[in-house]
């Protein structure tokens, strides 16, 4: 195969410099890598940008990383299989942009000893902020009046909609002690709610340990129950229609993190039911499909999988990867370096 059936931006090889490979689509690589930080990471090395969809086969993945010390990835990226990683035989560092690294690795990855790093922490804030904003969003009843107004409700019929709350006072139930959770731990906090937590992992010292309880405890006694935890094979259906059940009437469900860890077909029958209101990120099927069942609850807020895609998100992921690719080439300790036990815990 020629070089020029491959969709790249290759500088030359024999320059000297460092060889970095960017592979991630547009227009997320856009929006990783305003100006600025393009020219900061082509200060670092010589850096190709390719398309995932260009380097999916063997031959194109092998052109593309050849003499490549780096290689940055993203949603989309190629798995690092046997095969690719043979032919990446220069590949000395991983600098993921997204959060989560299990679509990227392999077993054949991990034993090669290759460090890994990513960019999750970029994600952390604007995640935490989606949260807040559903969770107010709730507690005010801003869905459900929204919803009547526009499907053509009566305006004393629209006002008669169970009265709002404010977080103030509000119970505030977080699972998971995340980066995310944490931001939305302190921001509820700042507001005036009164926020337990649940993470089994949870250190002894940690400033959180005060306001930990069990996961029953929580879920029994909040008014918003706010899922911050990884999807791991421990947190699969840790919300199941029992526990579900627990949840008080008029409680509400905020999940940003992943729907495999909520029984949503529970959480379903209790919100269309009216007993409980939600503010959904993720879901089971996605995209979720336009007549979704979901879609036509009044008192539901769903977004379509977005929690951490913010302009500000995605130039602080930019500004990471550059960060960790320049620590990684002066011989220091990378900052967000991810190990296999680690990852396991981290979804």
């Amino acid at each position: 195969m020629d070089r020029s059936d491959i969709d790249v931006d290759t500088p030359p090889a024999s320059d000297g410099r460092p060889r970095l490979v960017v592979c991630v689509a547009e227009p997320e690589a856009n929006a990783f890598f305003p100006d600025e930080t393009r020219a900061d990471l082509a200060a670092l090395g010589a850096v190709t940008w390719c398309q995932p969809d260009d380097v999916r086969d063997a031959d194109s993945f092998a052109q593309v990383m050849e003499h490549a010390q780096v290689l940055v990835t993203a949603w989309g990226s190629p798995r690092l299989d046997a095969g690719r990683l043979a032919a990446a035989r220069d590949l000395e560092l991983v600098m993921h942009a997204a959060s989560s690294l299990r679509a990227v690795t392999s077993d054949d990855f991990w034993a090669t000893g290759i460090p890994i790093s990513q960019a999750g922490a970029a994600m952390a804030p604007a995640v935490a902020e989606l949260a807040l904003t559903g969770t107010l969003s709730l507690l005010r009843r801003t869905h459900r009046l929204d919803h009547a107004l526009r499907s053509g409700a009566g305006w004393d019929e629209a006002r008669r909609v169970t009265r709002a709350r404010e977080i103030g006072g509000a119970r505030i139930g977080v699972i998971g002690a995340s980066r995310t959770g944490r931001g939305y731990v302190e921001s509820c906090r700042a507001l005036g709610a009164d926020v337990h937590v649940y993470d089994p992992y949870l250190p002894p010292d940690d400033a959180l340990r005060p306001i930990a309880t069990d996961l029953d405890t929580l879920l029994s006694g909040s008014d918003v129950v706010a899922v911050h935890a990884p999807a791991t094979r421990e947190t699969a259906g840790l919300i199941d229609a029992a526990r579900i059940a627990t949840i008080p009437d008029g409680a509400a469900v905020v999940n940003t993190a992943r729907s495999e860890i909520v029984d949503m077909d529970a959480l379903y029958d209790a919100v269309s039911s009216g007993r409980l209101d939600a503010a959904l990120d993720v879901f089971d099927d996605e995209p979720l499909p336009t007549d979704d069942r979901w879609r036509r609850l009044p008192n539901v807020l769903l977004t379509p999988h977005v929690a951490g895609a913010t302009v500000e998100s995605r130039r602080r992921a930019g500004r990471i990867v550059v960060d960790e690719v320049r620590r990684h080439l002066a011989g220091m300790p990378l900052e967000h370096a991810v190990t296999r036990a680690q990852m396991e815990r981290m979804g």
